[in-house]
């Protein structure tokens, strides 16, 4: 079996792969769950299912980190209100990402599909709640330790829609607007996907080449939909995403549940 690092892909099915990382990353920024898109088209493109969410992970941290920096130059996070959440998910997220390069590759083919099957039925049917921005509210310390945990380990170990969960719950826990509900999220999941990314790297899973130019479409996605959420345009996407999250579930289901062994 090759490794990890000689993967590789023809021009045209990586020219695919960088569209997919560009809209990711730009519906990312908005509303999170770009990994609903970009693990599913790995999948597709071959990728055993621990190489692709390792190189789903670097390309992720790409796109997360360029969003983070947006919302926190525009004053929309500030680290210091967070510092719990940050320390949970990151430990979370090294737990997460050790035990899913434990899980078996045909555990791993199985669980995917089901997780994003299920993560998009939540983004189709569930409803954003709505919270009104209280200008300098204090923001609890002690809710963001389970948070940051539950989350981040979510993250290290499937991720698909880490990003939507986290805008949703902070948006229940905590009093602020959907904005900074996104900023959270934004900066919660650059710091789950840098501490995955490391185990991965560390065990070998990560396809570089791939890895960094899905990663650099991701970029430029990001930085748009980060400017886009923040100026509050965001409902159009919502219809496309679904359509394309359900579209490409559907393919791995077949390929991985009812198609030849």
């Amino acid at each position: 079996m090759p490794l990890p690092f000689a993967f590789s892909v023809d021009l045209s099915t990586l020219a695919i792969l960088a569209l997919v990382a560009f809209i990711a990353g730009f519906i990312d920024a908005i509303a999170g769950g770009g990994g609903l898109l970009t693990i599913p088209a790995l999948l597709t493109a071959g990728l055993p299912p621990h190489l692709a969410m390792g190189t789903n992970k670097l390309c992720a941290t790409f796109g997360s980190a360029t969003a983070s920096y947006t919302f926190y130059r525009r004053k929309l996070f500030a680290p210091r209100q967070w510092l719990n959440a940050l320390i949970g998910t990151a430990v979370g997220a090294l737990l997460g990402a050790a035990l899913a390069h434990w899980l078996p590759s045909a555990w791993l083919n199985q669980m995917l599909p089901a997780v994003v099957f299920a993560c998009g039925l939540y983004l189709l049917f569930g409803q954003t709640p709505a919270a009104p921005l209280v200008a300098d509210a204090p923001i609890g310390q002690g809710r963001q330790w389970p948070q940051g945990l539950g989350l981040g380990f979510y993250d290290g170990v499937a991720g698909p829609g880490t990003g939507a969960f986290w805008t949703v719950s902070s948006l229940l826990l905590y009093p602020l607007d959907l904005v900074r509900a996104s900023g959270v999220a934004r900066s919660m999941n650059f710091v789950s996907n840098a501490c995955a990314l490391s185990v991965f790297i560390i065990s070998g899973q990560v396809a570089w080449l791939l890895g960094i130019s899905m990663g650099l479409a991701l970029m430029v996605g990001a930085f748009l939909g980060a400017r886009t959420a923040i100026k509050g345009g965001s409902k159009f996407i919502r219809p496309v995403f679904i359509l394309v999250v359900l579209a490409l579930t559907a393919r791995l289901a077949w390929q991985h549940w009812f198609g030849p062994a």
